[in-house]
């Protein structure tokens, strides 16, 4: 892995989870039910915490939503889930914490966009008082830069002598540099308020994945706080799984962030947890850290058909999530395991044998017979209708997470 980027040396706790400083990369994640609503609120952060989401943030916006933050703590708690959850602040997060010193003290950390608290010296007061009631609590903040929500002020500045001093620059990298200027100025007064560097994060965010990459790589020679990745709105779908993969696995691949976010638009009705799993999937592809077995199997082609494979593939994409929690309580190491489906004689018994357990199904004229290899080496053929090799397959991987993943 390159280092483009200082890494941070900094090291943040938040609740029991620490951020930099030579830690893993955090998975993260936040709801999008009202807040004031206690109980939808906390059952997402339930569902995202379970899914995998190691920090989860609340947007904490009006009196009602303020309110309900310490039941939404208990609630959280007494379903056994311990996740930090974060207050996500903007505008008035002054007055909030101020009026509700409950909501105060049942934050795990606090999360302010220097952009949006108040312009000239009522910005720095505002601030200012953020950052104090946090080092009362000891909590730490994330301080949010958004390329959306910049300080106008600043950005002026800056377009002003460009022009006075014909530097010939962009104002996309006029932007990108008020941005950075932004997080420091503000990091230097949060030390000066109170706030040790152990209670700072930063971020920088943006939605296109090019001037992420600028920012971040610019950002991280001038800073060893830890920094929080993640496009800003990444988009739905397709279009932002792709853009949150290139620009956040770039800039991990050269050593920069410590924890991810990504910002997916949901579909109506749609699963908030997808966020989670597409996190997961970016650091684990780059071998960061590993989440959950993984699966290899083939696109299919002309000589596959049959959409059996389709369907295993699937089946056991969602098996393996579904058995992880019980497995990582019980199997030490189980999610570096790798299978393989695969779906015709071309490329399936390599896959299968170089996974630690793979199955290659008969493609279109092979005999229809499924060998199945272990370690790389055959150890059964299963035959039968999709249900009955399905439920084979799961049974030998389940035979063999329990005969080589067993805690010592």
């Amino acid at each position: 892995m390159s280092n483009i980027g200082r890494k941070s040396t900094v090291q943040v706790r938040v609740g029991g989870v620490a951020v930099g400083g030579g830690a893993p990369v955090v998975v993260q994640s936040m709801t999008n039910t009202d807040t004031a609503d206690a109980a939808s609120t906390a059952r997402q952060v339930v569902d995202l915490a379970r899914a995998g989401s190691e920090l989860v943030r609340i947007t904490v916006n009006v009196p009602e939503a303020a309110r309900a933050v310490p039941e939404i703590r208990r609630r959280v708690r007494d379903a056994g889930v311990s996740v930090p959850i974060i207050g996500d602040f903007h505008y008035n997060g002054h007055q909030l914490l101020t009026d509700f010193p409950d909501c105060a003290k049942s934050l795990d950390k606090y999360r302010i966009n220097p952009g949006n608290v108040g312009v000239g010296r009522a910005r720095d007061e505002r601030f200012s008082t953020i950052c104090r009631i946090a080092a009362d609590h000891g909590v730490p903040v994330r301080i949010g830069v958004n390329g959306g929500s910049l300080n106008q002020e600043l950005v002026t500045a800056k377009m002003e002598e460009n022009t006075r001093r014909n530097l010939g620059r962009t104002s996309q990298e006029i932007v990108n540099d008020c941005m950075v200027i932004s997080a420091l100025e503000s990091t230097d007064l949060a030390l000066k308020v109170g706030l040790r560097k152990d209670q700072i994060i930063i971020s920088c965010k943006v939605s296109n994945p090019n001037d992420l990459i600028r920012v971040y790589q610019d950002l991280s020679q001038k800073t060893d706080q830890p920094l929080h990745l993640g496009l800003t709105e990444a988009g739905m779908g397709s279009k932002g799984i792709v853009s949150s993969a290139i620009a956040c696995g770039i800039l991990l691949h050269q050593g920069i962030g410590d924890t991810i976010r990504v910002s997916l638009t949901p579909e109506v009705g749609g699963d908030r947890t997808k966020e989670v799993q597409v996190a997961q999937e970016i650091l684990q592809s780059l071998g960061i850290r590993s989440f959950s077995p993984a699966v290899t199997a083939c696109p299919g082609c002309g000589r596959t058909t049959s959409t059996v494979f389709q369907e295993l593939a699937e089946q056991v994409q969602g098996y393996l999530r579904e058995r992880m929690p019980a497995w990582k309580e019980k199997y030490e190491g189980v999610e570096e395991m790798k299978l393989a489906v695969m779906g015709c004689v071309v490329n399936g018994p390599g896959e299968s044998k170089s996974a630690h357990i793979g199955i290659s199904l008969p493609g279109t004229g092979e005999e229809p017979t499924a060998p199945v290899f272990i370690d790389g080496r055959k150890a059964a053929t299963l035959k039968g209708a999709p249900d009955r090799l399905a439920a084979d397959f799961r049974a030998l991987v389940e035979d063999y997470v329990a005969r080589t993943f067993a805690k010592k």
